[in-house]
């Protein structure tokens, strides 16, 4: 089966996530700085959604970039990777206004729930690529993904306790994330 078709309607959706999630954020009441600083919570909720999304979309291409081909199976699992990515803009717009245990623990949860995910459906296509396959050098270890799920786990435990330490954890993810992982991209170019 070929791949395009996935990789269209997975960037497609992803667009979708990203204007729902921008429509939440409402201009500030008035003008001025004090306004604006009221507003800057859920901005940076927003920035760091967006930045996940945009982790998952790169990510989610260079994985594609080296895939030959998918499976029903794999068009399955890239649907359940695409329906924990579509609950960001509720968790982040719950966190954003109430940032107590429960929002940020199921922002948490949307977040490790997205990354067993990909996990799934990476290891989907490592298996009908075998394990000599550029996708399996790729991949490796993914030393990465085994960090930031035990990192968003942490987090969840944490929210219930402290709820901005546990957001920290949240974007120590993304911090690791944002430095390019080449192990994809070097095997292409």
């Amino acid at each position: 089966m070929h791949k395009g078709r996935l990789e269209a309607f997975s960037d497609g959706v992803l667009a979708i996530i990203i204007t729902v999630m921008l429509l939440e954020l409402h201009v500030p009441a008035g003008g001025g700085l004090a306004d604006l600083s009221a507003a800057m919570p859920k901005l940076l909720l927003y920035l760091l959604s967006f930045v996940f999304l945009g982790i998952y979309w790169n990510n989610h291409h260079h994985l594609f970039q080296v895939a030959q081909r998918v499976t029903g199976t794999v068009l399955w699992a890239n649907l359940h990777l695409l329906f924990w990515l579509s609950l960001i803009p509720f968790v982040t717009n719950w966190m954003g206004e109430h940032f107590t245990s429960l929002p940020v623990a199921a922002y948490g949860f949307v977040m490790l729930a997205a990354g067993a995910a990909y996990n799934i459906l990476a290891r989907l296509l490592l298996k009908i690529h075998g394990a000599d396959s550029v996708l399996a050098r790729a991949l490796g270890r993914d030393v990465k993904g085994v960090i930031s799920v035990l990192i968003y786990a942490l987090g969840i435990i944490v929210a219930a306790f402290q709820p901005a330490v546990a957001f920290g954890l949240y974007v120590v993810v993304a911090l690791v994330w944002l430095v390019p992982d080449a192990r994809i991209e070097s095997l292409v170019h």
